[in-house]
């Protein structure tokens, strides 16, 4: 057999076997993480997270019910709503603490931990099984020589977007 002479329809021979391949297989990618069913799920209700700690800084309230709105909003195209979703999600923030992470040379803390726990009741009305209530936690450091009035709204506010992303894994993205 000539190879040389057959250069050409082996190619095509190659090309045509690598179609049927990309053919018989189909992948499904998701860009934003969330696997719902839209014909049965078309809106989620989110309420109020307040505030129920010891420890209170009141603009976290409406920072998390603003983020979560937003992530919600932004990643599906489920139509956000006060009550009676498809998908409902309350809940309450039940900590808010800053402790002493790490001591300096000199006995002072070098750096103190912030920490924000929200406790929360997902319920799916179109597959009951998938309904939970369970805590997330989430930290932030800061230095401790600075004040924490300083860097408060950053911290709280990455906190805020990790817990955030935690509770949508959890409900939608089902990881």
């Amino acid at each position: 057999m000539d190879w040389k002479r057959n250069k050409g329809a082996i190619h095509l021979l190659l090309c045509l076997l690598a179609c049927l391949m990309l053919v018989g297989c189909t992948v499904s990618y998701s860009f934003n993480g969330s696997s719902i069913d839209y014909e049965k799920v078309k809106t989620i209700s989110l309420t109020k997270f307040p505030i129920r700690c010891n420890y209170v800084w009141a603009p976290m309230e409406a920072m998390f019910y603003n983020s979560i709105s937003d992530v919600y909003s932004k990643k599906t195209k489920l139509k956000v709503q006060k009550k009676n979703g498809d998908m409902q999600l309350s809940g309450e923030i039940t900590e808010y603490s800053q402790t002493n992470k790490s001591v300096a040379r000199d006995g002072f803390s070098a750096q103190t931990q912030l920490k924000m726990t929200v406790n929360v009741r997902f319920v799916n009305t179109t597959k009951h099984d998938e309904d939970f209530e369970k805590s997330f936690s989430a930290t932030a450091d800061y230095d401790s020589r600075l004040q924490l009035n300083a860097v408060q709204e950053e911290l709280v506010q990455q906190m805020i977007n990790d817990i955030v992303d935690q509770i949508y894994n959890a409900t939608v993205a089902n990881w």
